[in-house]
């Protein structure tokens, strides 16, 4: 159970997992809240779209129809593995599912099949909508599994959250096919690994130290937020409630302090502000 991401920590925790990431018209305020509730949430939807082309695709989820009102989602992943944000908040993607598969999400153990319509999908899950018809003939490229897998991990490490976090419809909606020629159970295991693996791995070792002026009061960058995530990954984001960004706050020093108190750290030497020995040992 968790407070949902704001609006820009959501889109960090995408581009902090090495998205391209694209913002569709007023995507942070676009939702159905007056329609019900948004949160706690729980986990994610994964969706194909049955439909055909990007901006065909995007412009439907954003909308919807007449029978069904936009959001349709809260990112749509086209076939080049692009991630377009349509919605905040609420969004209409999951509808009515299974209690007990919610239950086993929770509880992040082996799902049972779907078997009843008792509990609101759209206020418990975040959704992302591929570009995919859906008939089964079409295939899923590369590009855009990774992309799927990228966007899952990223918000189950922004809540720390394990790959049992992740869904597809088909196993929260008795007679949902989607998404369909995806095997779930793999996902996840690429969803696990890609959280092993850390955030926007760094092929030549950990990221530069960017200086002790990066970090404090007022600071606002991509530092911050790898620091958050990795702070995260070590097991030191408990401070977190909405998961990190690119905006120091008070959140960020106390975990950064938990960090250098664990490494036996007192004093100035544990003040919540990282210097290259702290971040040195946490990329270590």
């Amino acid at each position: 159970m968790a407070t949902p991401l704001t609006a820009d920590a959501f889109l960090n925790s995408l581009r902090g997992e090495g998205l391209s990431v694209s913002e569709v018209g007023d995507w942070r305020n676009h939702n159905r809240n007056a329609k019900g509730a948004w949160g706690p949430v729980h986990g994610v939807v994964i969706h194909h779209t049955a439909s055909s082309g990007t901006d065909a695709s995007v412009q439907i989820c954003y909308d919807g129809y007449s029978e069904l009102p936009g959001p349709l989602c809260h990112g749509v992943i086209d076939r080049a593995g692009g991630v377009h944000l349509v919605g905040y908040g609420r969004t209409n993607h999951a509808g009515a599912g299974d209690g007990d598969v919610l239950q086993a999400v929770i509880a992040e153990r082996a799902l049972p099949a779907p078997a009843q319509a008792n509990v609101d999908g759209n206020s418990r899950f975040y959704g992302f909508e591929c570009v995919n018809t859906g008939t089964g003939g079409e295939g899923w490229p590369d590009e855009q599994v990774d992309a799927m897998v990228r966007a899952a991990a990223a918000v189950c490490r922004a809540h720390g959250w394990s790959e049992r976090s992740v869904i597809g419809h088909k196993e929260w909606q008795v007679g949902k096919p989607d998404p369909r020629g995806i095997d779930m159970n793999e996902f996840r295991t690429r969803v696990a690994a890609r959280l092993g693996s850390g955030p926007a791995p760094h092929p030549s070792g950990p990221p530069s130290f960017p200086g002790r002026d990066a970090f404090g009061p007022g600071q606002e960058n991509d530092s911050i937020l790898a620091l958050g995530q990795q702070l995260v990954r070590r097991g030191f984001g408990s401070a977190y409630k909405v998961g990190p960004s690119r905006s120091w706050g008070e959140a960020d020093r106390r975990n950064v302090e938990a960090f250098q108190r664990a490494q036996g750290w007192t004093g100035s030497s544990a003040d919540g502000l990282p210097g290259p020995e702290t971040w040195r040992r946490l990329w270590s």
